[in-house]
């Protein structure tokens, strides 16, 4: 083991010693070119003759557990801040060396076996980034379809680009299609600023298209708008599915994961495919929001995505996506849905009527969750043929993403445990003109909804309404 751990210090051009009391032993490390002094790491004398206070690292891996701790014992003495590594053979040696104070203690058979998990990850996920890339190749002649959900926000959009760019290194050409609005403020400057080339369609075109992927959508038909029978090739997604059955030549969802730009950013560095700043910048930016700077379903691959696409990221243009400026409606939505708040114990609901920007909803419930008292706020309007309903919460004995596909079935409703939405189709009465009446309506039945599905009492519940 200190052979292993020498031939990696060498790599970083660290000046190393070895201390090794069988003499045969000592020999043929010197003839390899180590420095080495024969002793006896027990013995006060062994330690002292070395030149410890320029010794920054011992590492103290004999096979002679208390050995080892004398030797512990021994360094501490001489130089007290002096930072120790010792191997371990198990946990009651480990804890006697932490009581001496080592500073890292190392069971090889646990440092091993989490080697080899780590490994088999990697080798999984290279297998599944193959499993792409040969699924792309194997596609009949012609353009790919990258559709994302309806109203695309950066996690959807900043993936969809990496797909787009897999595509590209084996000769594929894609383009990035949706349905809806692009409209909450900083998702605008994101795609402004970043050039991004994404198109909206508001009815799928088979003859443009050879091949499909739904990309932060999982089901054709089901927030976004793919015909239900549309053959799609690609599925890749974060989101829960629930129990309807996802087909497709190539599946990923990982509802574990914090960001879809994860897995893409995962896939382009294991296939080493080359990543500009505009993509490691859209990438970054798409973690971040998804993960709510990393403060919500966060996971050490978001870290680790995050980690690697840094030192590629625009941060200037970065900055300028994050200070948009707020549009005259997001003000009077968030007005509406601080004024028509009503709370029912921890949970607030709010009708803030009418809207054109559905993507104000989330901002006034995130904005909303942050009331004293509030633990789950639930926020909806409608638009022309849609009520849109946006979630937040920060109780744990609530999955707002379960709420919302029980309360209006999972065709129209789902997201995760913090954080989810639904958009229900008002059908016959999307031509009503009345629409104060028919908000009325809408607002009676979707509350009553929700509050069946989380469990409070409608006849008993007090609500009370806050001017």
């Amino acid at each position: 083991m200190g052979v292993a751990v020498a031939k990696e210090l060498e790599e970083q051009d660290i000046s190393l010693i070895f201390v090794e009391k069988d003499a045969s032993k000592a020999e043929t490390l010197k003839e390899q070119g180590y420095d080495v002094e024969i002793g006896d790491i027990s013995n006060y004398e062994t330690i002292s003759a070395l030149d410890v206070l320029n010794i920054d690292v011992a590492f103290i891996l004999s096979s002679d557990d208390e050995a080892n701790i004398k030797a512990l014992t021994h360094l501490k003495k001489l130089k007290q801040d002096i930072y120790t590594v010792s191997k371990v053979n198990d946990q009651n040696i480990k804890d006697r060396m932490e009581a001496a104070g080592v500073d890292l203690a190392v069971l090889p058979t646990r440092a091993a076996a989490k080697a080899v998990v780590q490994a088999v990850e990697k080798a999984a996920i290279l297998k599944k980034a193959h499993e792409l890339m040969r699924v792309i190749k194997e596609m009949d002649k012609g353009k790919l379809g990258i559709v994302v959900h309806n109203n695309p926000d950066p996690d959807a959009i900043s993936g969809a680009m990496a797909l787009k760019e897999i595509a590209k290194t084996v000769g594929v050409d894609s383009e990035i299609i949706y349905n809806g609005l692009i409209g909450h403020q900083e998702n605008k400057a994101f795609v402004n600023l970043l050039d991004i080339d994404i198109e909206r369609m508001t009815e799928y075109n088979p003859s443009k298209f050879s091949n499909l992927a739904l990309f932060e959508s999982a089901i054709p038909g089901v927030n976004n708008f793919l015909p239900p029978d549309a053959q799609v090739n690609i599925v890749i997604d974060h989101h829960p599915v629930g129990t309807t059955e996802v087909k497709a030549d190539f599946i990923d969802i990982q509802p574990e994961i914090g960001a879809s730009a994860t897995i893409m950013t995962t896939y382009l560095k294991e296939l080493g495919t080359k990543v500009n700043s505009e993509l490691a910048t859209a990438l970054l930016y798409g973690i971040r929001v998804d993960t709510q700077e990393f403060k919500k379903n966060t996971t050490q691959s978001d870290l680790n995505a995050a980690a690697f696409l840094y030192p590629l990221v625009d941060h200037e243009i970065l900055s300028k996506i994050e200070t948009p400026s707020m549009s005259t409606e997001t003000l009077d939505i968030l007005g509406h849905a601080i004024k028509n708040r009503q709370l029912t114990g921890s949970y607030l609901i709010s009708n803030v009527g009418s809207v054109r920007d559905r993507d104000a909803l989330p901002q006034a419930a995130d904005y909303l969750l942050n009331l004293e008292g509030v633990s789950t706020t639930i926020i909806f309007g409608l638009t022309e043929d849609t009520i849109h309903l946006s979630g937040r919460s920060k109780d744990a004995r609530v999955n707002i993403g379960v709420v919302m596909r029980e309360a209006f079935g999972e065709e129209y409703g789902g997201g995760h445990a913090t954080s989810a939405g639904a958009q229900i189709p008002l059908g016959v009465f999307s031509g009503t003109k009345d629409k104060h009446n028919l908000m009325k309506l809408v607002e009676e039945a979707v509350v009553k909804k929700l509050f069946e599905v989380i469990g409070v009492d409608m006849i008993e519940k007090e609500t009370e309404k806050e001017e």
